[in-house]
């Protein structure tokens, strides 16, 4: 690493306030756009052209590595967007008390640009990494998946900047599958012919209460029925309902079991059939595949007389999950340290800053030859 270099407390801020201070909600491209410029002007000189990709109308932000000569590349992951809609920063702006950041996005994912570019600074060898900013990941990363894999597909590792969990890295995630179960019924008055409708609401009550069997606690996995709808007016025979299910496992095994379960579902009022909709949205990141990083990891942080590491296997899933999908090492939570993703109360410690770009800068060097 350069070793003149080194953390910079107030252009972290300056760059993080400009970040928050843009909405980009997923998919919002004018708010996308806005961030991408900021991204390459602030790495003009440090990486190159950064290329602007635009797929089903949502923007990503990707630099290829320079040097195809030597070590298979690395590659620095993030996303821009976050679940806060337009209006947001109205009634809470972007805010520092003492080391504790706020403001919508703060902390999920926008201090882990921040310090992406921070650590590519320390590093100052970055003729091999290759960096990939996506736009819809709170979403699914629906429009930016099939990118992800083609960017990551021949890398040594993926560095994925996602923010940390109370200082610990992010071994294993949990695998999601998305699901929409629909009910057709038949519509009739509710007062004066309630005999010729088919209720589907009555029916998709039946399928809720199975649906909700379907989890394993001891396996960890989890189907949860969440957003349901149905009915038309106060006196009519709903016609259609349908509720959303979020299924999240450790193994894959599971989410392929789940579905297998859902599609094996039958209806129990005659007259009504089922519809079924979604499917595995993502594999889980497994530990067997941040194992070797993590302990590269910890040999870096003794080296450079850091903070000891240490990890965490979380329920959310990130782009890191389709990463280690495809057998690549993915180390995830590399992104500075605080809480509350997608809550009012998200924060940034901006005391976690100085040592996990010193992490993330001697990770990337690590990776500068060919081994």
């Amino acid at each position: 690493m350069k070793p003149a270099a080194g953390h910079k407390p107030e252009l972290f801020l300056t760059r993080l306030h400009q970040l928050v201070d843009i909405e980009t909600p997923t998919g919002h491209s004018p708010g996308l756009d806005a961030t991408y410029e900021l991204l390459t002007e602030w790495s003009d000189g440090l990486l190159g052209t950064l290329h602007r990709e635009v797929r089903e109308g949502v923007p990503h932000l990707y630099r290829e590595e320079k040097d195809r000569s030597g070590a298979p590349p690395v590659l620095l992951l993030g996303h821009a967007d976050t679940v806060w809609p337009l209006g947001t920063l109205a009634d809470w702006p972007f805010h520092v008390d003492g080391a504790r950041i706020t403001g919508p996005g703060a902390f999920d994912m926008k201090s882990g640009l921040v310090l992406a570019l921070e650590a590519l600074e320390l590093a100052g060898e970055t003729d091999h990494v290759r960096l990939l900013v996506t736009g819809d990941e709170e979403r699914g990363s629906l429009t930016s998946r099939d990118l992800i894999e083609d960017v990551a597909r021949d890398c040594s590792a993926v560095l994925v900047l996602e923010p940390s969990l109370d200082g610990a890295l992010k071994t294993a995630r949990k695998g999601g599958a998305m699901f929409e179960v629909t009910v057709k019924g038949r519509a009739a008055h509710a007062g004066l012919e309630p005999e010729r409708g088919v209720n589907a609401l009555v029916e998709l009550s039946h399928q809720v209460l199975a649906i909700d069997a379907l989890g394993d606690p001891a396996q960890g996995t989890t189907v949860t029925p969440t957003v349901s709808r149905s009915g038309s007016t106060r006196n009519t025979i709903p016609e259609s309902a349908t509720v959303e299910i979020d299924v999240r496992a450790w193994h894959r095994e599971e989410l392929v079991r789940v579905e297998k379960d859902l599609r094996s579902l039958r209806s129990r009022t005659p007259g009504s059939r089922l519809e079924l909709a979604g499917g595995i949205n993502r594999f889980p990141l497994e530990h067997s595949m941040s194992a070797d990083l993590l302990e590269l990891a910890r040999a870096l942080a003794r080296a450079e007389g850091l903070s000891p590491v240490t990890e965490v296997k979380v329920g959310g899933a990130s782009d890191g999950n389709f990463t280690a999908a495809l057998g690549i090492p993915t180390l995830d939570g590399l992104g500075p340290g605080g809480g509350g993703a997608h809550g009012r109360d998200e924060w940034v410690d901006a005391d976690s800053v100085r040592e996990r770009a010193a992490l993330v800068a001697a990770l990337i060097c690590a990776h500068a030859c060919p081994r």
